[in-house]
């Protein structure tokens, strides 16, 4: 299939699809006259592609990664690999949550100004000093 096929299949851009091939992360077959040509089964790639980055995971551990996926197996380095990619997530997730816990707070103060004063800061013992 042709690349504006496989786009729409995979509901990615075309842009893209060229990206990953700069990534190394997918590949085509090219006709005499250039055309980028894929199997029926980058459908399944590029979807696949997307849920990895979706998981947070970059360009460089996908592309580490996707052999594993091929062989059907992963050596203990990529599995160590993955996990330290789990625990960065875990860490970004707990920021957010925290950034999320400020600006209720920020929301708060400014909603209903005359129920508390304003803290000195929007670390958790304000929060605690504040309830």
């Amino acid at each position: 299939m042709r690349i504006g096929e496989l786009a729409r299949r995979s509901e990615v851009s075309t842009r893209a699809l060229r990206y990953y091939e700069e990534q190394g992360i997918l590949s085509s077959e090219r006709t005499p006259s250039g055309q980028r040509r894929y199997p029926e089964s980058a459908v399944d790639r590029v979807r696949l592609i997307q849920q990895l980055y979706a998981a947070g995971l970059g360009s460089r551990t996908i592309a580490s990664f996707l052999p594993c996926v091929d062989a059907k197996h992963a050596e203990p380095e990529m599995v160590e690999r993955l996990r330290a990619e789990r625990a960065r997530i875990t860490a970004s997730v707990a920021e957010l949550q925290e950034a999320g816990r400020r600006l209720d707070l920020l929301i708060e103060l400014a909603a209903y100004p005359g129920r508390r004063r304003c803290p000195a800061s929007l670390d958790e013992q304000s929060r605690t000093a504040m309830s």
